[in-house]
């Protein structure tokens, strides 16, 4: 599972990088986008893809897992990782703020000059 995850997010970050090139800045914004799903996947199997049960403790008898980490065992139950969870829920937010303001600021400079290519706004003349 953890090598379907690592070509998704190879190819999510190569196809965003390719989108960041471009010169039309609707694309740049949907690169950046899937840079940020990329980021997110990445987290997400750093905490290790595997099943266990919601990280909901209420217990003092917690002991982390000796094989390899990436999880919690409470007498031989093993639970989730809850870190990696907290960290994407925040960049998710984040990054939908983000996007959402940069897809404002782009409709935004096309309604005052007329165009969403980077090098005529530039003033760079191109063929």
């Amino acid at each position: 599972m953890e090598l379907l995850a690592a070509l998704l997010i190879g190819l999510l970050l190569g196809v965003g990088t390719y989108l960041l090139l471009e010169r039309n800045m609707i694309r740049i914004v949907l690169g950046t986008m899937l840079i940020t799903y990329g980021t997110n996947l990445m987290l997400l199997t750093s905490g290790r893809l595997k099943t266990g049960r919601a990280p909901l403790l209420g217990g003092s008898d917690i002991q982390t897992a000796a094989e390899g980490g990436g999880g919690i065992v409470v007498d031989g139950i093993s639970y989730v990782d809850p870190v990696p969870q907290a960290l994407i829920l925040t960049a998710i937010v984040i990054g939908l703020a983000t996007t959402a303001f940069s897809f404002v600021l782009a409709y935004r400079t096309v309604q005052e000059y007329g165009t969403d290519d980077l090098l005529e706004l530039r003033g760079v003349e191109h063929e």
